[in-house]
């Protein structure tokens, strides 16, 4: 999943940039507004983690603007212990939630699970053959086994586990699992493609390849023995 963090206080910003990548989310930085408009018109997000005391163009007109364009995108807002009229103002602009500063990094990384599985519509627990995701606490268990995933493994399998039984092609992947200035290769992506698919093998779960075009993950009946 890829975020986009608007937040001009840089330790801020850097603290939740290192926490979300830790956790396999490809993650876009803005300091201030404008670049932040810009970047929600150009590039497409899972969620947004808004401040609203962004120079250049206030949070709030961030999130009208977002919303006038008809974007139903998840918006997390940040916000000053005394900006309760703020707060109010960007709830009823269509935040879908807000956190106070100073706030605890394992809060705010719920709140992202929370919110990025409510607008996906997606169930708490994920099956596929023997492969059970559990989506609140991101973790992969494969025949009772809990697989030891890098955060490019675990990202990868949520894009495919998401796409179950459809074609995602590279240049997907790249984008789900890849911020600004990361320069991931198509070969990079076969890499992590061959990791993951050597963990999953042995529970009969599949990832083809369609040369040229892309990969899919096999629903549990489509998988034949050759």
């Amino acid at each position: 999943m890829r975020l986009l963090i608007a937040e001009d206080d840089a330790i801020i910003a850097d603290g939740l940039y290192r926490t979300l990548r830790g956790n396999g989310y490809a993650v876009d930085r803005a300091a201030n507004g404008v670049d932040a408009d810009t970047a929600l018109m150009a590039n497409t997000y899972d969620l947004l983690i808004l401040d609203l005391g962004l120079p250049k163009l206030s949070g709030l007109e961030v999130l009208k603007r977002l919303r006038a364009r008809g974007s139903v995108l998840p918006v997390l807002i940040l916000t000053a212990l005394d900006g309760t009229s703020d707060r109010v103002r960007g709830l009823d602009l269509g935040a879908d939630d807000y956190m106070v500063k100073p706030f605890e990094l394992p809060e705010l990384e719920a709140r992202v699970r929370a919110l990025t599985r409510r607008s996906s519509g997606t169930v708490p627990m994920v099956q596929c053959g023997a492969l059970s995701y559990d989506q609140v606490g991101r973790s992969a268990i494969l025949n009772g086994q809990v697989l030891d995933l890098s955060a490019r493994e675990l990202g990868l399998l949520e894009v495919l586990l998401s796409r179950s039984g459809r074609l995602v092609s590279k240049d997907q992947l790249v984008d789900h699992l890849c911020g600004w200035g990361e320069e991931v290769s198509h070969n990079a992506i076969e890499v992590y493609v061959h990791r993951l698919r050597k963990k999953l093998e042995p529970g009969g779960v599949r990832i083809a390849t369609v040369r040229g075009l892309g990969y899919c993950l096999e629903k549990p009946q489509e998988i034949r023995n050759t």
